[in-house]
């Protein structure tokens, strides 16, 4: 229930800040919405459920053992259907205003013509990957013994910040499946169809930084026992 509840608030206020501000605000401020709510929710929910709140997390905690098969399937169950309800709030909210308008957007993952710069497929799911990746490896490092307790938080709610800046106008940022297939849902068509993408690119993120995290744990271990 709290990956339901994280994931939903999350999509709430971060694809709220987006849909409801108009653009107003900037990336800059869709940045800081995201960041804050996630650097929020990991004080508040992680404790209870580890705050994964996003597929890719999920699946990266599975591949290092940090989590059970079983566990990792209904997280992400959870986690999607969060992301669901937390788009459908913010349409509730959006079409209350007269002038609102879905075709002018409802803040989607896209490329090509529903790319907020144009940037091609290849382009997207190449920045998808790497931002999605560097989330990861910022998370991953905060479960390794040595870590700062209680930096957390910070530490991942800044990084995600900073990515918002940089991938805003190429994708409207997902780095998080739940996020991308909550608006898809509620916008439909093209939406939908080129949910793909995000699926593929953070999928491959999750199984990059898997990699890397099993790869210098062995290597650690391997070191230790000289």
């Amino acid at each position: 229930m709290s990956e339901f509840l994280g994931t939903g608030i999350l999509v709430l206020m971060g694809v709220g800040s987006a849909v409801i501000a108009d653009g107003s605000i900037g990336a800059l401020g869709i940045g800081l919405a995201f960041g804050l709510t996630l650097m929020f929710l990991v004080y508040a929910i992680g404790p209870k459920s580890g705050c994964h709140i996003n597929p890719a997390v999920t699946l990266t905690m599975l591949f290092t053992g940090h989590i059970k098969l079983v566990d990792a399937f209904l997280y992400m169950v959870m986690q999607l259907l969060g992301g669901i309800a937390g788009a459908y709030i913010v349409y509730l909210i959006a079409t209350g205003k007269a002038d609102f308008n879905m075709v002018v957007g409802f803040a989607s993952n896209g490329f090509a013509n529903h790319s907020p710069g144009g940037y091609s497929m290849e382009a997207v799911m190449l920045t998808e990957f790497l931002m999605t990746s560097i989330l990861l490896m910022a998370i991953v490092s905060t479960v390794r013994p040595g870590f700062p307790l209680g930096s957390s938080g910070l530490v991942i709610g800044l990084v995600l910040a900073a990515i918002h800046l940089v991938s805003v106008p190429i994708s409207n940022t997902s780095v998080n499946f739940a996020r991308s297939l909550g608006t898809a849902v509620i916008e439909k068509g093209w939406a939908m169809e080129q949910l793909w993408v995000f699926a593929v690119a953070q999928a491959a993120a999750a199984i990059f930084v898997g990699a890397m995290y099993r790869g210098y744990r062995y290597c650690s271990y391997k070191m230790h026992a000289i």
